[in-house]
């Protein structure tokens, strides 16, 4: 387990699947497969395992699941609870299919349907509205990073996609350096090290309590072969895992770094 700051309480890590638009429901097995598992390992894994499903298997995930704990998480939401946006998935909806969060601010959001900071931040309060814990995306493009920056970005992103209500329980912050998604890429230890003490410190500094004892994923190309040097990193709380996820045996190979 890993701690938020000296002293600090020790934070229950989370290991989150992000699908993204993956899987029919001949996919379900395999996250069915990761719930039993997690069932015969009972305690033995020492961190909360979440999968986030396209929408349309988000009430049969939650219906079928839950015998090992695994939790089920949305893909995004929009900010009002209801109304003429076709297409659109409302938290509410969300949650009464069974979903316990929801992402928000995923770099492919910001980039692929222009999402702002603040467009973030007021998903981020229809999720609180709907009682979803909101796992907030925040990170830089390989031009940021090669311009040096990266912590000037995330730190912008944080204090602009988060409302000042937030809780350890109602926010997760996950660092997700975009030029490292889907490439096989990961940034060396030190460099995620630098930024999520960067995301510790502003989280402490605005939120106090709060801030010490909210998750902080890593997220950007997770997999067994580097889970447990990453998820080893001061200040990261588990990860949000991408096409890792969508194998049962890849999914467990990476929440095997928080098996006792």
């Amino acid at each position: 387990m890993t701690e938020g700051d000296a002293g600090a309480t020790p934070i229950r890590p989370l290991v989150a699947g992000n699908w993204k638009m993956n899987g029919l429901k001949a996919a379900l097995s395999e996250a069915l497969a990761v719930d039993e598992a997690l069932a015969e390992a009972g305690p033995g894994v020492a961190a909360d395992v979440m999968i986030c499903p396209p929408a349309t298997m988000v009430m049969v995930l939650a219906e079928l699941s839950g015998m090992g704990g695994l939790k089920v998480g949305g893909q995004d939401c929009h900010i009002n609870a209801s109304g003429a946006h076709t297409g659109d998935v409302a938290a509410e909806m969300l949650a009464d299919a069974g979903a316990s969060a929801v992402i928000v601010g995923h770099s492919e959001r910001r980039a692929d349907h222009g999402e702002s900071d603040r467009i973030v931040y007021q998903k981020v309060l229809a999720a609180h509205r709907a009682g979803l814990t909101a796992i907030v995306c925040v990170g830089e493009t390989i031009g940021q990073r090669q311009a040096g920056l990266t912590l000037d970005v995330v730190a912008r992103q944080l204090a602009n996609s988060i409302p000042d209500n937030a809780t350890a329980e109602t926010v997760v912050v996950a660092y997700e350096p975009v030029w490292a998604i889907g490439t096989g890429m990961t940034p060396r230890p030190e460099d995620v090290a630098e930024v999520h003490l960067m995301i510790r410190e502003r989280l402490c500094a605005r939120f106090g309590t709060d801030g010490a004892g909210m998750r902080i994923l890593y997220g950007g190309s997770v997999k067994p072969s580097n889970a447990v040097e990453l998820m080893g990193i001061a200040n990261v709380n588990g990860a949000l895992v991408g096409g890792a996820s969508l194998l049962a045996k890849d999914f467990l190979g990476i929440i095997d770094a928080y098996r006792g």
